[in-house]
């Protein structure tokens, strides 16, 4: 059987929800260190594995694939238990409503490219930087908020779905920011307490890779 290898950067958010989903279905793999930092996304060895030149990439079946989402839909469809979607088609749709408020609203504005190019082409500094993300999570923070349920442990019902994937890496990211007050928003930090205590989610924490352990 083909091994199975995760490339990616342990303090990405995209590379987190993946370790998350890889744990949740039970998978055993390997992680190959791609440092961000040190552009090595750009480098041939990683461009070689997809064209993209982003992180992660999943080599899994004897396949590569280059987004992390298809990754988690994969493992999803190839190895559907536990489920990581309801059965209901509303509840389907509701779960990728609160997804992809976070995977393509948050996420991509917020992402290392954009905030790269943000110095690059317009001279922000590290303040401004840190103002962009700042308006970009609260934004959306406020869009999920209210989409949340009051009580319970999960996005959705009561099982982990592919919103509570994307969740908990993305309050992750926040926290980064210590401007960012996250306490207007009691059923993300309630959702994300409860998560962060099943075995997957911990396991996947940035701050329990190896490489947490050496320089940023």
């Amino acid at each position: 059987m083909n091994e199975t290898i995760l490339y990616g950067y342990w303090r990405s958010s995209a590379t987190y929800r993946t370790r998350i989903a890889l744990n949740l279905k039970g998978i055993a793999y390997k992680t190959v260190g791609v440092h961000l930092l040190k552009n090595e996304q750009v480098k041939p060895e990683h461009l070689s594995r997809h064209p993209s030149g982003r992180v992660p990439i999943l080599e899994i079946d004897g396949q590569r694939i280059g987004q992390s989402m298809a990754m988690v839909e994969y493992l999803d469809e190839t190895r559907p238990e536990p489920p990581l979607l309801p059965r209901d088609a509303y509840l389907r749709a509701h779960v990728r409503d609160l997804k992809d408020q976070i995977v393509a609203d948050i996420h991509p504005i917020n992402n290392t490219s954009t905030l790269a190019r943000l110095r690059s082409q317009f001279g922000a500094d590290d303040a401004a930087i840190a103002t962009w993300y700042e308006h970009w999570v609260v934004r959306g923070f406020q869009v999920l908020e209210q989409m949340l349920p009051s009580s319970g442990d999960f996005c959705v019902g009561n099982a982990v779905t592919l919103a509570d994937i994307v969740l908990v890496p993305q309050v992750a990211n926040a926290r980064r920011y210590p401007q960012i007050d996250l306490m207007p928003f009691p059923n993300i930090l309630r959702i994300d307490d409860a998560l962060r205590q099943i075995g997957a989610f911990s396991k996947a924490a940035p701050e329990n890779q190896p490489e947490a352990n050496e320089a940023p």
